[in-house]
């Protein structure tokens, strides 16, 4: 059984998370130590006390561990996306750009371990200097989800250990793997006990002592549901926290735009990942123009993608995460349907070689802005054609959602493309691109109902792992 790493030791548990591969549901990875209350309260004890030790190092040895780690990552890229494709789905190539990006996230944030900001100022009064610096948070609990199960965990664990912070890291229990690979590397890496703990299990016992121990904050990426519960639960104990709950994300095509790109900008975004991302494009707000002949040639390029094993270089597409997605999944199409939307391509669960968890991409037409497959994420491969008049009942359309988290636009108009660009509700925009796909260096979040809190990744990542401490002295 692959334990639970707290204050630096390897501890099993009772009961075991039993890893499988949904390409082939009798290929179990491995079993993975479920942590219980009181190991997680261990885990957070262990942090606070290794937490004062690890903000007064250097730079220089925060950096050494940190590039270390990512060196590792990165050389052993393609170890690492197997494994990941073999527990969350995605294809071998997606697996391995990941855990590429989670390397080179972890090298980023080593650099940012030298490039420290600050201010000095004169006061207003005579004969006093201020200085404005910035301290760690302290103790950070975080609460990572299963469709990116290392560069995630990367984005988030890499700032919070740069910046000073001692970690309790919770995984998502239907991908354990990834996350103890990563672990372990940052344990070999050199990361002192209790600076970093690993505690796998259930949102019910893990999750529920780190939202209500009164850490010093909590990051969390997952449902709109459970970020309302950890929001309360924050605000209760006096945690600043932050949150990354998804999108209901549009790409809108004009009738200017270059239907290849656009088609397969729409490809990418909708069902790459198996459209297991909160940056997946799942409402295509296409105006009349354009609107036959890209729902032609999106069938079309539809049907030349193959839905197979993560690891058959074959594939484009893999199985979804679990059978409680794949449900899902298949209920929104036939509620879509029901709501009067028509299955174009797709929405039905596929056989294969091996017993696994696959569906065919789904593309579904004739609907309007007010079906629930708009309104609410279904987070698999399955995306809705709204047809619009123009632009201006298109950016209306896109906006209109409860979501925020990125809005992306097909044409090849400069005036319409900076008009989107400029009055997008989203927290990222997307022109001539996929809505999946950004940089590690710059921030990630969006607005309304998809984020609170300070950005992800990038410099904008100290908002949240740091305070801001100004200091006044007299000369």
């Amino acid at each position: 059984m692959f334990a639970n790493l707290i204050n630096g030791e390897w501890v099993q548990s009772a009961h075991a998370i039993v890893n499988r591969n949904p390409s082939d549901l009798s290929d179990v990875i491995g079993e993975y130590a479920s942590a219980d209350r009181q190991q997680t309260l261990d885990a957070i004890a262990a942090a606070r006390q290794a937490a004062p030790a690890w903000a007064a190092t250097t730079p220089q040895q925060r950096f050494d561990i940190l590039d270390r780690a990512g060196s590792e990552i990165l050389a052993r890229k393609e170890e690492l996306g197997r494994l990941l494709s073999r527990e969350e789905g995605k294809i071998l190539a997606e697996g391995m750009g990941e855990v590429v990006r989670a390397g080179n996230i972890f090298k980023y944030f080593a650099g940012e371990c030298l490039r420290q900001h600050g201010e000095v100022l004169d006061s207003v009064r005579p004969g006093i200097e201020v200085n404005i610096t910035r301290e760690p948070l302290g103790v950070v609990g975080i609460i990572a989800p299963w469709n990116f199960p290392i560069a995630i965990p990367a984005w988030k664990i890499a700032p919070a250990l740069a910046y000073g912070n001692a970690v309790v890291f919770k995984p998502a229990s239907v991908v354990p793997a990834s996350s103890w690979a990563l672990a372990d590397i940052l344990h070999r890496a050199g990361v002192p006990a209790g600076v970093f703990n690993l505690v796998m299990g259930s949102g019910r016992e893990v999750g529920d002592v780190l939202l209500n121990a009164g850490l010093d904050g909590i990051s969390f990426t997952g449902s709109q549901d459970t970020g309302k519960k950890v929001a309360a639960a924050c605000l209760g104990s006096g945690s600043k926290f932050q949150l990354e709950m998804g999108g209901k994300n549009p790409l809108v095509v004009l009738d200017d735009a270059d239907l290849k790109l656009a088609v397969e900008a729409a490809i990418n975004g909708a069902y790459f990942s198996t459209g297991q991302r909160c940056t997946a494009s799942s409402r295509l707000v296409v105006t009349a123009g354009i609107h036959d002949a890209f729902v032609e040639a999106m069938v079309s390029r539809l049907k030349t993608l193959k839905v197979g094993h993560a690891l058959d270089i074959s594939s484009h597409i893999g199985p979804v995460v679990d059978a409680g997605q794949l449900q899902q999944d298949l209920d929104y199409v036939g509620i879509a349907t029901a709501e009067g939307g028509l299955l174009a391509y797709g929405g039905e669960r596929l056989q294969a070689e091996k017993d696994g968890y696959y569906m065919s991409p789904a593309l579904i037409t004739g609907t309007h802005n007010q079906m629930r497959i708009n309104r609410e994420e279904v987070f698999g491969p399955v995306a809705s054609v709204i047809k619009v008049a123009d632009f201006e009942e298109a950016l209306t359309i896109a906006n209109d959602t409860p979501f925020g988290l990125v809005s992306g636009i097909c044409t090849q108009s400069l005036k319409l493309a900076t008009q989107f660009r400029r009055r997008a509700a989203a927290g990222m925009v997307m022109v001539n691109l996929p809505t999946a796909g950004v940089d590690y260096h710059v921030p990630f979040g969006g607005r309304k109902g998809s984020s609170y809190g300070p950005r992800e990744q990038g410099r904008y990542a100290a908002e949240f792992y740091t305070t801001v401490k100004t200091a006044y002295v007299a000369a």
